[in-house]
């Protein structure tokens, strides 16, 4: 009987439950399903297809994507070997660079810059080839450089790719005299292109901006606001300035007009 026990524990030591590979059935377990007498064979298990989370910095670049980025960020993507790939986005990715390039030259100016005597060479007679310079003589304390001066800021707004300075007279030419004040110098390439002295050539203490820059465009094509491509040409700003020298003009004339009615 003891005997009989050791070789029962022996037997339970060997024990095992098979497990085949998990979806396989036998010939055997296929019949008594084909007879109904054991449920049908369960499916599979298939884990879900792995997609990996979406990373922006792998997302095709866009030109919408291109024009949110910084002039820094354009020039980061020279090593882009995605942007390699792709010759449309890399001409458009040197294109707008480009762009970005000329509207920061455009707003180095914009408005009227003093300098000194030791300055004009420098920014002016030396001022790039594409740049107009406009330079007024002036001094402190004399009403009609204060009134032409206004003027010229106006102006430096309206055109901020042509380059206005400002520089007391005297500092500029030795014993000039005051009763020649104001005075504007209009420069291009490193020579004189035009000379105004007095304030009688812009209508006096009448002047305004406008009339200011129909003068000025008698040296040339001055006046540059920077977005019309190599340069507008003379007639063009003279078209304009016209235009809008005529709407003013007409309004203050309408206000006058108003102003008489309320008067009576």
């Amino acid at each position: 009987m003891e005997r009989e026990r050791e070789r029962e524990r022996e037997m339970a030591d060997y024990h095992f439950v098979y497990k085949d590979v998990e979806g396989a059935s036998t010939q055997w377990d296929d019949i008594q399903r084909r007879l109904g007498n054991l449920p049908p064979k369960p499916e599979p298990f298939k884990p879900s297809p792995f997609v990996p989370a979406d990373d922006p910095d792998l997302a095709p670049k866009s030109k919408a994507w291109l024009d949110d980025r910084t002039p820094a960020e354009l020039e980061d993507l020279e090593d882009d070997h995605d942007l390699d790939d792709d010759r449309f986005l890399e001409e458009y990715r040197k294109r707008r660079l480009e762009e970005m390039r000329e509207a920061a030259k455009v707003a180095r100016f914009g408005s009227v810059t003093q300098i000194s005597g030791s300055d004009f060479v420098r920014e002016v007679s030396q001022a790039p080839e594409d740049v107009w310079v406009v330079v007024l003589l002036f001094k402190e304390g004399i009403q009609d450089c204060a009134l032409l001066l206004q003027c010229l800021e106006e102006l430096a707004t309206k055109y901020p790719a042509t380059k206005f300075v400002k520089i007391i007279s005297t500092d500029c030419i030795p014993n000039y005299p005051d009763r020649n004040l104001p005075t504007i110098l209009v420069y291009n390439n490193g020579a004189v292109k035009g000379t105004y002295v007095g304030l009688h050539h812009f209508g006096s203490r009448r002047c305004t901006s406008e009339a200011i820059a129909l003068t000025l465009c008698q040296s040339g094509p001055v006046l540059n606001d920077g977005h019309s491509g190599d340069g507008p040409s003379r007639q063009g700003i003279l078209k304009g300035v016209q235009k809008r020298f005529i709407e003013k003009v007409v309004a203050d004339h309408e206000n006058k007009d108003v102003d008489d009615e309320d008067s009576d």
